[in-house]
């Protein structure tokens, strides 16, 4: 099975943030990683390997040398969980003229029109009243079937669909769920029937008997539409992968690979995977927040008592910020600058912006560039073109926290953010071979 391959069946099990996170703990708690709880102290030893669930849709992982943790120096891969997607609100339930219709919000930029016609399920968290007031019972949820779709009109009807026509996210973005009790009733039992008992909590009842729990005890969510078609391989020869959710679950995995296939005799290794990178990142979850930050100095406390040893180890750390970058697409070249781009199958994807948009500098590029030589991994460095600007990544924001060398990384794409994405399918092994190189390297 090749990293793709892995990647693919990932994405299908890492349906939300929260799924992301489970998902990833399985996978280190296979690895020999044992889970550590944020608010307890931490029992470290030389060799030992340990993670921590933040707030459910962040993780860090770490592995400690197996000879000197302090001695070695400290590296740190970042990844996010989160996706432009559809959330849906509360109170969601709407009566559409019969349909039964969900209110939702757009979470994050995404490509709206790519969202309509697809089928789409249901995935996040909800809290449950539980015997304990300052602790709900929380609950994942993933319907894993299409229970929701947004139909287009006829082009009949809108002639300007294909003109540029703008979405009213409000009006033209609810998902349809099905059609209402009472739409369904015989003309001459309308008025025999209590129209409103009928069609209401209409979603809150699925949700209850997905849950197995009675809706009244249903305290909140946080769930979202996404899209529940497989990814594959696509072209004659299998060139390009087309799935949902690449952005940003390749860097995930990625990330995962390395730290648990790589080791080193001396130093730290951390992976931190945050949420809320879409929609900017100050959160507590997010690389905004000073949760890794915290966390690191924490592992370090727990090895030495020295109140300088975190502090002097930032000096020489170094920090790959692991997110998608730009493919270029040939019919719109004029949007790329004329030398600087990244081509599908390229391999790894090093991303540089003077804004400081990405996180480099020449110094921390020839660090991360010795590797990919040394391995002999394909590479391409992407600038964007003079006078346009592109989305920023994890790099700048975690870096200010971590005042470390910091290089932003990661496969290229195109359809970045629609409901599905394209890459190469050959530069997911590019990017997992340059993490576990990362990772392992004395």
């Amino acid at each position: 099975m090749t990293y793709s391959d892995k990647m693919l069946e990932f994405i299908d099990r890492a349906v939300s943030p929260f799924h992301a996170v489970k998902e990833a703990g399985e996978e280190l708690r296979k690895s020999g990683f044992k889970e550590l709880s944020e608010g307890e102290d931490f029992k470290l030893k030389k060799g030992g390997k340990y993670y921590v669930n933040h707030h459910d849709s962040s993780l860090f992982a770490f592995t400690l040398g197996e000879e000197d943790p302090l001695e070695g120096d400290l590296r740190v891969a970042t990844a996010h969980t989160d996706f432009p997607c559809l959330r849906i609100k509360a109170n969601p339930d709407l009566d559409s003229e019969g349909y039964a219709s969900l209110n939702v919000e757009v979470y994050g930029g995404a490509i709206l029109n790519t969202w309509l016609d697809r089928p789409l399920s249901i995935a996040g968290r909800v809290a449950v009243r539980s015997e304990d007031v300052l602790h709900p019972k929380m609950e994942l949820i993933d319907a894993r079937r299409p229970v929701l779709t947004i139909p287009n009109v006829a082009i009949h009807i809108n002639r300007d669909v294909n003109k540029g026509y703008a979405i009213n996210v409000q009006k033209e973005m609810l998902p349809f769920a099905g059609i209402l009790p009472s739409a369904m009733l015989k003309d001459e039992d309308k008025k025999k029937k209590d129209k409103k008992e009928l069609d209401k909590d209409y979603f809150m009842s699925f949700l209850a008997k997905e849950l197995k729990v009675e809706k009244e005890d249903i305290l909140a969510f946080e769930l979202c539409a996404y899209n529940c078609e497989k990814g594959s391989y696509v072209g004659i020869n299998n060139d390009f992968i087309s799935a949902p959710r690449l952005d940003n679950m390749t860097s995930v995995v990625s990330d995962l690979i390395g730290i648990t296939q790589a080791g080193r005799k001396k130093g730290i290794n951390v992976c931190a995977i945050f949420d809320h990178e879409e929609i900017g990142s100050k959160t507590k979850q997010g690389a905004g927040s000073l949760a890794l930050s915290n966390l690191i100095e924490k592992v370090y406390m727990s090895i030495s008592k020295s109140q300088t040893i975190y502090k002097n180890k930032l000096a020489d750390g170094l920090m790959l910020s692991v997110d998608v970058g730009h493919a270029f697409h040939p019919y719109m070249g004029d949007k790329y600058d004329p030398v600087n781009k990244a081509i599908l199958n390229s391999g790894v994807a090093i991303k540089e912006a003077s804004s400081q948009s990405y996180a480099t500098d020449s110094k921390a590029i020839g660090v991360i560039m010795q590797m990919l030589l040394k391995e002999d991994i394909p590479y391409k460095v992407f600038v964007n073109r003079s006078g346009a600007t592109s989305g920023s990544t994890l790099g700048s924001i975690a870096s200010s926290f971590l005042p470390m060398m910091t290089v932003d990384v990661g496969v290229p794409l195109l359809a970045m953010h629609s409901a599905r994405e394209l890459m190469g399918s050959k530069d997911e092994d590019s990017l997992c071979e340059l993490l576990k190189v990362f990772y392992s390297v004395e």
